[in-house]
């Protein structure tokens, strides 16, 4: 069950008591925003803002950073591949390799944007469970397809995650030894294949229970959202902050 914990779900802070289709509907707003800017005025203040939040939610530091440490260890390769590749201004050499002001100006503003949205995300949309996540966007009336993809998902995911155990365990009782050899991706191809035939079975002994017990293609629940005084303060200032990073990429467009 280790793929569904939900570390920061649970809590009594402001962040956890706004209404979850209004948390969906800003972070969806501040994500596009950022991942649209280009101008760093913008991304700071997008980046202060998304610390206001995870502030709000009060979660603890330590998940937190653990969970920015994994989204910016992929971020770090583009330090090392955009600077050097990126043509403009030299600012220093490596060696042979020039490395370019642009590109440097480059890396670090898709690095500002990736830590904004992240902790915006994980202030807004990780302090929900995913169910009441899934409710939430049924409600805002996104496709029922994918929201009963997201639920699937959550529910079933541990039960792949233990059949992909058995076949490993079953691997080693047999004797087999992982190395850079033909037999070794032959093994693990076939491991792919049979989790594959698995995980369809599965969903088709899944899907032909819930058609016994009545299901016709659509989740209902007993809970309904509604809007409260704090979701409105909530929204308004969500929509000046939004307007504030607009105002702030027109104000500095072409500077980079």
């Amino acid at each position: 069950m280790s793929l569904l914990q939900e570390p920061f779900a649970d809590g009594a802070s402001i962040a956890h008591r706004l209404d979850p289709r209004g948390r969906v509907l800003a972070a969806g707003a501040f994500a596009v925003l950022m991942a649209a800017a280009r101008t760093y005025a913008a991304v700071i203040a997008g980046l202060a803002l998304a610390l206001i939040l995870l502030a709000l939610a009060r979660l603890p530091w330590k998940k937190v950073g653990a969970r920015l440490l994994v989204v910016n260890g992929f971020i770090v390769f583009l330090w090392f591949v955009l600077p050097l590749t990126y043509p403009g201004e030299e600012v220093f050499r490596l060696g042979p390799l020039a490395v370019s002001r642009q590109g440097l100006l480059s890396t670090g503003l898709i690095t500002l944007k990736s830590n904004a949205m992240m902790i915006a995300l994980i202030a807004l949309i990780a302090t929900q469970p995913v169910n009441t996540l899934g409710e939430a966007l049924q409600q805002l009336r996104l496709p029922g397809k994918l929201c009963h993809l997201l639920l699937f998902t959550y529910r079933y995911l541990h039960v792949f995650e233990q059949e992909f155990q058995r076949l490993v365990q079953a691997l080693k009782i047999r004797g087999f030894r992982a190395g850079t050899n033909l037999h070794t991706y032959r093994t693990y191809a076939n491991l792919a294949a049979m989790l594959l035939v698995h995980s369809f079975d599965r969903a088709d002994r899944v899907y032909r229970a819930m058609l016994c017990r009545g299901f016709k293609g659509k989740f209902y629940s007993l809970r309904t959202f509604s809007w409260q005084a704090r979701d409105l303060v909530f929204g308004l200032l969500s929509l000046l902050a939004l307007a504030g990073l607009l105002y702030l990429e027109w104000r500095d467009a072409g500077s980079l």
